[in-house]
């Protein structure tokens, strides 16, 4: 597991700062999460604890856009837009690979708040009436059939709505309805063993996006960077308070009643 704590990163905000202030999609999904997450890690540059890396997930979306690829450079639609009756196919545009890159994507400055707003984009699809789609990868493994309907993917939703808000910054007109290429690897639980294969069973979800709530939640955003009171914690998908939080409040307590108990013990040797 990465070492987020010691290692350089970028500066921390400074309050009325004059420079620009970057913040990727998935820093506005920490505020949405947690504003206590998220102004420690932009303020003091304290980090959540990261999981480990989904290798698997970051192959599959490698082969989906190498897939996807081959249709735009042919100018022709992929099957799974054919077979759900979408009118459109990849799009091609000479900054598509700067909208992909994780440092960079598709970015804007939004003016009223200084911040420098990016995300990478998985792949853009235009319809017959050159209107911009926003497609996002998604892979997983379960028995069930994929959806979007969970508490949690509510991070997926945003995730879209935030992509669609920067492509209309940056003056593209832009469908309300997206998609997601979520693609499950099934397996029958009466199988031998697993014989070097998956099965993987791709579903396209349409999803229609309202990225109303964007401009509102940076000003928010802006206002939480200069603030010197640290923010309230946030609340988890599935209820209750940001587990990360609880897990620093149970620890700080914990070590704090030890420390005090060790003292206690001292004094009363003496």
């Amino acid at each position: 597991m990465p070492n987020n704590y010691s290692r350089s990163r970028a500066k921390p905000y400074e309050p009325g700062q004059s420079e620009v202030f970057k913040i990727s999609r998935s820093k506005i999904e920490l505020f949405m999460q947690c504003p206590r997450c998220f102004w420690l890690d932009a303020r003091l540059k304290i980090k959540r604890p990261s999981g480990p890396p989904f290798n698997i997930n970051k192959a599959i979306d490698e082969l989906f856009k190498k897939e996807f690829d081959v249709h735009r450079e042919a100018g022709t639609p992929h099957p799974i837009m054919t077979d759900n009756q979408i009118k459109a196919v990849p799009y091609q545009h000479d900054q598509l690979d700067k909208w992909r890159y994780n440092f960079t994507g598709v970015a804007t400055v939004h003016a009223a708040t200084n911040l420098h707003v990016y995300g990478a984009i998985d792949d853009v699809w235009v319809n017959d009436a050159g209107e911009l789609i926003v497609v996002d990868y998604k892979a997983t493994a379960k028995q069930a059939d994929v959806t979007i309907d969970s508490a949690w993917q509510i991070s997926y939703k945003r995730q879209m709505e935030v992509y669609q808000w920067l492509l209309r910054a940056n003056g593209f007109k832009v469908q309300d309805t997206g998609y997601f290429v979520y693609t499950n690897a099934r397996f029958d639980v009466d199988m031998d063993g697993f014989g070097d294969k998956l099965e993987f069973k791709t579903k396209l979800i349409p999803y229609k996006g309202d990225d109303s709530w964007v401009e509102p939640t940076l000003r928010r955003i802006k206002k939480c960077l200069d603030d010197d009171n640290m923010p309230p914690v946030g609340e988890a998908a599935m209820g209750g308070p940001c587990d990360f939080c609880e897990y620093a409040r149970a620890r700080t307590e914990l070590t704090v009643n030890h420390l005090n108990g060790k003292k206690s013990k001292a004094r009363s040797k003496d």
